[in-house]
Formats: structure tokens, sequence, C-alpha cells
């Protein structure tokens, strides 16, 4: 089966430019170099291949040189950003139900990640995931803009400021990360989760504060709306992807197979059949991710190889070393000998 190549909306990094005016470019500067002109965002339901999004983010950030965009453009995004699922959140009764809303057709507002809203007396929980697979990069510059956007959905719901809130990502933290601990009332923790994604629980019952605009029949339209569009969305997954991209995301180990499989919502059999069905196993990929981590450990040359191998979650070195010479024809400690050896004829 080929990689899905989902279709997204292009409204959301169309606001790109006015991240990218800040910082003395504009968007059409990254879409030149993308072979992409500004019209490919002119419809308003224009959409672009999730391979274009990334080869954007990868061109913007080169371009600045700057790796919080993410972060600025979720702060620019507002509920009118969301189309009919917006319209359709600003008529619900309250914040909770605009919350379940959005949760219920997030795949209208971002098809490459899903949401879940858990509501509880004292707070909120928002919970967001990545559905296919996408580079580190990516997945980083995604859960920026998610993370910020709901933040500032909420403040603008309640029109007075966010309650409490704490974040929880499950990438480490960014090189700007000063600027998530200056956000007010905000506490964000980094490398938090067991899978990739992100989630936001706010401090809050959400179910007591009221939509200003509640209009139940422009609800009920929005909703029919939403529901049109649901079936013309591609519900294909490659399973492979998305536990390769967890593995390298997660990073020390895990999750096991049995754990990636409830993570899917899937039994352990029916996983390992899906894999077998796309010509693979999980042991093969975790061997995979396991042995990339390696080198790429071994290549930074901060950690001993004893700490690399219990960093991947082998209970013995001998286990680590075993293991990696199935990959690399040598010891981890042989190959980290080799990439530092200058070549022969070099000069100091």
């Amino acid at each position: 089966m080929a990689r899905q190549d989902l279709l997204v909306p292009a409204r959301y990094y169309q606001r790109l430019d006015d991240v990218l005016i800040r910082h003395g470019f504009r968007l059409r500067d990254a879409l030149a170099q993308m072979s992409l002109t500004p019209d490919a965002f002119d419809a308003p339901d224009s959409n672009l291949r999730y391979s274009q999004v990334e080869r954007l983010i990868t061109v913007v950030e080169r371009l600045t040189g700057r790796y919080d965009l993410g972060f600025e453009l979720g702060e620019l995004l507002t509920l009118s950003t969301h189309s009919i699922v917006g319209f359709g959140m600003l008529a619900s009764p309250t914040i909770e139900d605009a919350i379940r809303f959005v949760a219920r057709y997030f795949r209208l507002v971002m098809p490459s990640f899903k949401m879940k809203y858990v509501g509880k007396p004292d707070r909120g929980e928002l919970h967001f995931r990545p559905v296919i697979a996408m580079s580190h990069r990516a997945l980083a510059f995604h859960l920026e803009v998610i993370a910020m956007a709901a933040l500032r959905d909420v403040k603008d719901m309640i029109q007075g400021g966010a309650p409490p809130l704490r974040i929880e990502f499950s990438t480490e933290e960014p090189r700007h990360g000063e600027r998530y601990r200056s956000l007010r009332d905000v506490k964000c923790f980094f490398g938090a989760l067991p899978e990739p994604g992100v989630s936001l629980i706010f401090g809050a019952d959400f179910c007591r504060y009221r939509m200003p605009m509640s209009d139940a029949n422009a609800l009920k339209v929005a909703e029919e709306r939403c529901q049109a569009r649901l079936p013309h969305l591609s519900s294909e997954k490659r399973y492979s992807e998305w536990v390769t991209m967890t593995l390298r995301e997660v990073g020390n180990g895990g999750p096991s197979l049995d754990e990636m499989a409830r993570l899917l919502n899937l039994s352990s059999r029916t996983l390992a059949r899906y894999l077998q069905h796309e010509g693979t196993a999980y042991r093969d990929l975790a061997a995979t991710v396991h042995y990339e981590l390696a080198c790429a450990r071994l290549l930074g040359g901060s950690q001993s190889v004893t700490e690399i191998a219990y960093s991947l979650g082998y209970t013995s070195l001998s286990n680590f070393t075993r293991a990696f010479r199935v990959q690399a024809n040598c010891s981890p400690s042989e190959f980290r000998e080799r990439v530092r050896r200058p070549p022969v004829g070099s000069r100091h």
C-alpha cells in the first residue's frame, strides 16, 4: 500500500504569511522554493497535500532560521479560522459543548490529528494525537500550533483569560522553551507523554461557561454541514508508519507491541496482522528504530555506550551489543571509533 498523502486545509498555513512578515520574509518566498504560487491558497476551501505541508515547514524554518514558528502561528488562529467547525463552536450552548463539537469534527480541522475531550467537575482535558506518520520537525511544529491555538480558543470563548493550564508535550523542550515559561497561568512539561501528542488540562468546569452566541438552529446547520463533509475524508491508515513514528518519538525502548496496540484501540494480534499485511512485523520495526536511535546517540558522543543501551530499553550492555552487531556488523564501540577516526592521510 502506498503511503497516504492526506489533503489538509490550506487556511491555517496561509496565516504563516503573518508570522513570516515579522521576521522579514513572505510566504511567497517559501512557496517559490516549492514551485507553488500563492493562488494555491486563494479558494476558501483550498487544500494542500500533507507532503507539501512537511516541505513547507522545512522551507520556512530554513528560510528564517527559527523553530518557534508553530508557537507564533498557533497564537494567531481563532475560532473563525476553523470554518464551519468554528461556526458550530460559536453556536454551541456552553464552552464544553463547543469543545466537544470541535473534538467530534477535528478531522475537518486538521485531518492529520485526532482530538479527545474529557470533562470532569474540576477540569477539562484536551488530548491531541497524530493519526499519520510525520517527521519529527513536522510533529513538533504541529503540536505547538495545536497547543497555542487551543489556548487562544479557550481564552476567546471565556472572554476574560483562560483558567490555570497544564500543557504536556511528548516532544523535548524546544530551544525557545522560555516562551512557554512566560505564558501566564500556564505550566508546560516536555517529554511528558508516552506517545506522540500534546495534552492540555485546564483547571475549570467548562460546562459552567455559556457561549454568548449560542443558537440551536445555527448549531443544527453546522452539524449537518460537518456530517456531510466527513465522508469525503480518507480513512486509510498505514500502521507501520505510525508505529515507526511512535517508537522514534518515545525513544526509550518502548512501547511494547501490547502497549502500542492499546494506543490504537486494537488487540496485539490485530495490530500484528495489520503489520503483516503491510509486509513487516513489530519486532523488525523496533529493531530498525532502535538501531537508528543508537547510531544518532553514538554519534552525539555525550553518553557512554552503557548509558545508550539503557536509554534504549535494553536490560544489559551485552543485549544491546548483540542487537547492534546484527544491524551494523560491528559493536557499538567499534562503530563510534570508526566515525571518530580521522580519514587516512588527513592532517591536523
